[in-house]
């Protein structure tokens, strides 16, 4: 019979065996999910399809909402949950939830793509509704506020509620995805203390050899499928000594090969809910901090 110490060390050996499997395992399927994206997909006319259907559904809940309430997304949660969520974000705290893709109680299908749908909320005390349009809509400075995930903005038309700009979205995981966007977005005054805004892209190009002489932009719908659509809900309500900022973003990207779905699904997945963090984070910083601000 061996002896503990080297049971010990036949198990210790095992183990390392075991997590060197494992590690390898996941190193080869994120090799194959990444080297997928890299070759050129399609958005097909079936995907845009479903796509906007969804963007249909959501719009009416949208309109529904905004004007009948529940205004923000914590208002709609049961009883016993909503306190909890004030404390949260009264403490600083994002609140953020993956919003179920579905038509009438029913999930949608969407063909070679994915929907990614997500809402957030922050409270910036001592900040008001006037400071919180100001800073959405100063779309020549968006490269300074949501750096580094925007690394260019530019507006491009104004027109009263009417918006048109340019952003150049920057995101780097295992590596960097660059993509030229255009976006048109509408304001509504609701009153003294609420306001709510929509935007859509009408162009999502992806950024080949980014930073090169030879950099271009690839033709639309013609890429990698990091970003092919991207639809943005602001909601903002001053109260409580402060503004309440919800946004909800929907997403539409290429699909995952299935081989590796259940291992990459979740990490794809966090891309949407980071970039909503990040862009409430920031959004929140800068109206804590104005004279930072540009």
């Amino acid at each position: 019979m061996p002896r503990v110490s080297e049971w010990v060390k036949c198990r210790d050996s095992s183990l390392r065996w075991a997590g060197h499997a494992v590690a390898r395992l996941w190193l080869l399927a994120a090799c194959a999910v990444f080297a997928v994206p890299v070759r050129a997909a399609e958005l097909r006319p079936e995907t845009i399809a479903a796509f906007d259907r969804y963007i249909v559904a959501n719009d009416v809940r949208f309109e529904r909402e905004s004007k009948h309430g529940p205004f923000l997304w914590v208002e709609g949660q049961p009883p016993e949950n909503r306190k909890a969520l004030y404390e949260q974000l009264r403490r600083g705290e994002t609140v953020i939830n993956r919003v179920p893709v579905e038509i009438g109680g029913e999930a949608l299908d969407v063909p070679d793509g994915i929907i990614h749908h997500w809402v957030g909320v922050v409270f910036i005390p001592g900040a008001t509704l006037r400071q919180t349009l100001r800073l959405l809509q100063d779309y020549d400075n968006h490269a300074k506020y949501y750096a580094p995930d925007v690394k260019r903005s530019k507006l491009l038309e104004h027109k009263g509620n009417f918006f048109r700009c340019y952003l150049r979205f920057y995101k780097k995981k295992v590596f960097a995805v660059v993509l030229d966007t255009e976006h048109e977005a509408v304001y509504e005054t609701l009153s003294a203390v609420r306001a709510v805004s929509h935007s859509h892209t009408t162009r999502v190009n992806e950024v080949e050899n980014y930073g090169q002489a030879d950099e271009r932009l690839k033709p639309e719908g013609q890429d990698g499928g990091f970003l092919w659509k991207l639809n943005t809900y602001w909601r903002i309500e001053q109260k409580d000594g402060g503004v309440y900022l919800q946004c909800e973003g929907i997403t539409l990207t290429r699909d995952i090969p299935l081989l590796v779905k259940p291992l990459i699904g979740p990490y794809v997945t966090s891309v949407p809910r980071e970039s909503l963090l990040n862009t409430l984070g920031n959004t929140r910083k800068a109206l804590l901090h104005p004279t930072a601000a540009p």
